[in-house]
This record gives structure tokens, C-alpha cells and sequence, in this order.
């Protein structure tokens, strides 16, 4: 007997699962990584409308992969630290542009919120 999940006496292999998951993959996401500066555009509903709002910052922190791969943003909104959490592959963001590289030598990059101003940027990355 094949291995897989039984759904009403319906053998479903385990794959089907992970060939859903790749028709939903985003193909215009860029190559992103933590200390890039992004501009992440996002759809937002207001009642009956519908906008999109942009939020700029940088990213702090990549969780996940496949699908599930998310992207915490952090920018400095009047004085104020704001971090919002994307999911890169999610239907309700319409585009992520990377505005800068940064160099970042860690994956997290939490040392950022107890920053503020100029200390609180980082090095662009130069082209090789």
C-alpha cells in the first residue's frame, strides 16, 4: 500500500501537498536578506475600498522558507519604532522592492531597536 494521507477512502500522495504549496510561490519576489532596506507594498481594505499602502524599512529578520517564508520590517515612524511581519508569498502584498543592500554579519538583527537615528544604519553593501 502507498504511503500518503487517506481522504474518504482516496489515497492523496504526500507531494500533492507540496505541489499546491509551489503554484502558490510568488515568482517576483527579489533576492532578499537581513539589513536590506525594502519597500514592501501591501493591500489594504477600508470598508468597501481598497488600497495599497507602502511600508519602507529594514529588514530585521527572515523566518521560515517555502511558502511560509516571512520578513520582519522595522522603520522609525515619527520618533517611534515600528516592526510589521510580512509573509513574502501572501496574496494581500502586491510587490517587495529592495531600495539598498546592507551589510549585515547576523541573521536577527534585534541590536537595531535599541538604536536610533544614524547608529541605527548600516553599511551598503558594495558591488563586487
Amino acid at each position: 500500500m502507498s504511503r500518503g494521507i487517506s481522504r474518504e477512502n482516496e489515497v492523496v500522495p504526500m507531494n500533492a501537498i507540496k505541489e499546491l504549496e509551489r503554484e502558490q510561490l510568488r515568482t517576483d519576489v527579489p533576492e532578499i536578506a537581513p539589513g536590506d532596506t525594502v519597500r514592501v507594498s501591501v493591500k489594504v481594505v477600508e470598508g468597501n475600498r481598497e488600497r495599497i499602502q507602502v511600508f519602507e524599512g529594514t529588514v530585521m529578520r527572515m523566518r521560515g522558507g517555502g511558502l511560509n517564508k516571512a520578513i520582519t520590517v522595522r522603520r522609525i515612524a515619527s520618533g517611534v519604532g515600528v516592526e510589521r511581519t510580512f509573509m513574502v508569498h501572501a496574496p494581500r502584498i502586491d510587490k517587495i522592492e529592495v531600495v539598498r543592500h546592507g551589510v549585515a554579519r547576523r541573521a536577527q538583527l534585534y541590536f537595531l531597536r535599541d538604536r536610533v537615528g544614524k547608529s541605527a544604519t548600516l553599511r551598503e553593501r558594495r558591488a563586487n
